[in-house]
């Protein structure tokens, strides 16, 4: 059975001894370096919230940008083809221009020697035509 007596007294002040040693060497030291570590953690947590933040307006702004040269280069692109377009169709005009000049300068040499050539004939042919005549009638004309 348990007695209640003067050791109950020592034995009190002994484990309120050993709590404030306790607390002084080892809680008070855990607690720091628990609260050390919390913060440490805490710091951590917004310092990521922070960079993921950054992250997400650097490649909103990223995104923004590669738009923009995408867009630019359209319109470059659309530019040029119209340029293009204008260069082709200027080219094409003028390919036409001498095309046509050529065949009206072939047109005019080949009318020119079928000229020569009807003249030429019509001689040869009336020089031709007396000698024939002459054979057949057996006579000079």
């Amino acid at each position: 059975m348990i007695k209640i007596d003067w050791t109950i007294l020592l034995q009190a002040a002994n484990f309120m001894v050993l709590m404030l040693v306790l607390n002084i060497i080892l809680y008070r030291p855990l607690r720091d370096l628990l609260n050390r570590r919390r913060e440490s953690v805490d710091g951590a947590h917004s310092r990521a919230r922070e960079l993921e933040a950054q992250i997400a307006e650097k490649m909103s702004r990223y995104q923004e940008q590669l738009q923009q040269a995408k867009l630019k280069g359209n319109e470059e692109k659309a530019a040029l083809r119209v340029a293009a377009a204008r260069d082709e169709a200027e080219l094409l005009a003028a390919a036409h221009q001498v095309g046509s000049e050529q065949l009206q300068t072939i047109k005019n040499r080949v009318q020119a020697e079928a000229t020569a050539a009807r003249m030429s004939l019509k001689v040869e042919t009336e020089a031709l035509a007396a000698h024939v005549a002459t054979k057949v009638l057996g006579r000079a004309l």
